[in-house]
């Protein structure tokens, strides 16, 4: 069996936002029915300090029958260059013999999935009519978020806000482009772009808030995003206890989420304060959004289980339309050659005896 070596083009293409989205239904669904594996990822400091080097391995049961890991390089420093912050390969293998099947690109892959996770927890928590958007960040993920925004959404005006307006006012200009029909403008401040959005989405690299919970409009609903490290978050403490909150998973979030746990560290919100998991809105075993006025907040940490289940579309779709590079890596020999050493590694083990 070859491998196939699949680049961000070919991903980008073969794994459109809408159809992500119902993919990451799909394998969120089947954490939350106890038909996934998925241990917290290691996440190792780098002794420069500059990055860290992440190995997020799972496994998703069921038709797909997908286990797998990525493994990633994570550089805060690369936001706003011409270098992606996260860089790595997804390895996907099959399920009945353990081959390699694909080497993904990480980067494209992590982009997307995560966007369409945060549109699915909308899709599911955010108000029918929800499409004032604001977005905060101008990295790949504001562009990937707002991608699923639109797909799950109507979108009727987004403000951009980052720290430099200048980055903003061109975010902006090339959105209004890629979405016609949608009023796009840069925000001079977070709270600006904030007031009276029924959408909210928090995609900076920010260690400390970008977002004030007083400024949260009733009913509106919030996917926060970028901070990723128990010691960083985007939201205060008040935007957190304002909010019915849902995490992809408790584990990770218990661990990993500083949105969270600082939160609870300033007493702002207690240990019962997560409502549900996104799988559990999937499969029916939670309520979501409870009142129109309601906040709801999504606090995505990104699983492996989602890597994992967007890598087993794309690999499909890749063998389907030919795409991809096919590699051979040695993981299958000639019977005939597996005898002859079996043979040769017998002998050289009854000498050895002798």
């Amino acid at each position: 069996m070859d491998t196939l070596v699949i680049g961000g083009d070919e991903v980008r293409r073969l794994l459109p936002m809408a159809e992500c989205v119902d993919v990451m239904a799909q394998a969120l669904g089947a954490l939350a029915s106890a038909d996934a594996m998925q241990p917290l990822r290691a996440v190792l400091r780098l002794p420069s300090g500059a990055g860290y080097l992440v190995v997020m391995p799972a496994y998703v049961g069921g038709a797909l029958d997908a286990p797998g890991v990525k493994v990633i390089t994570v550089f805060p420093g690369n936001f706003g260059s011409e270098i992606d912050s996260h860089q790595g390969a997804v390895l996907l293998f099959e399920g009945e013999r353990g081959r390699l099947a694909a080497v993904i690109d990480a980067s494209e892959v992590t982009a997307i999935r995560t966007a369409a996770v945060s549109g699915l927890a909308t899709r599911l928590l955010a108000r029918e009519e929800a499409g004032d958007l604001a977005l905060l960040g101008t990295g790949v993920q504001a562009r990937s978020h707002l991608a699923a925004m639109a797909a799950v959404r109507r979108l009727r005006r987004v403000r951009v806000w980052s720290r430099d307006l200048a980055r903003a006012s061109a975010f902006a200009g090339r959105a209004a482009a890629e979405h016609p029909g949608c009023e796009i403008s840069a925000a001079a401040s977070a709270r600006e772009a904030v007031s009276g959005a029924d959408l909210v989405c928090t995609t900076t690299a920010s260690n400390t808030p970008v977002l004030e919970g007083a400024w949260l409009a009733a009913g509106a609903h919030v996917n926060a995003v970028g901070a990723c490290l128990p010691t960083a978050r985007e939201l205060d403490g008040a935007a957190v206890a304002r909010a019915r909150t849902f995490v992809d998973r408790r584990e990770s979030a218990l661990n990993e989420a500083g949105d969270l746990l600082l939160a609870r560290a300033e007493g702002a919100i207690g240990d019962d304060h997560i409502a549900g998991e996104i799988g559990e809105l999937v499969i029916g075993a939670r309520e979501g959004r409870r009142s129109p006025d309601e906040i709801t907040l999504f606090k995505s940490l990104g699983l492996a289980i989602e890597d994992i289940a967007a890598a087993h579309y794309i690999h499909a779709r890749a063998r389907k339309e030919g795409a991809g590079a096919a590699i051979e890596l040695g993981g299958s020999r000639d019977p005939a050659a597996q005898r002859t050493t079996e043979t040769t590694t017998e002998t050289t083990t009854e000498r050895t005896r002798r």
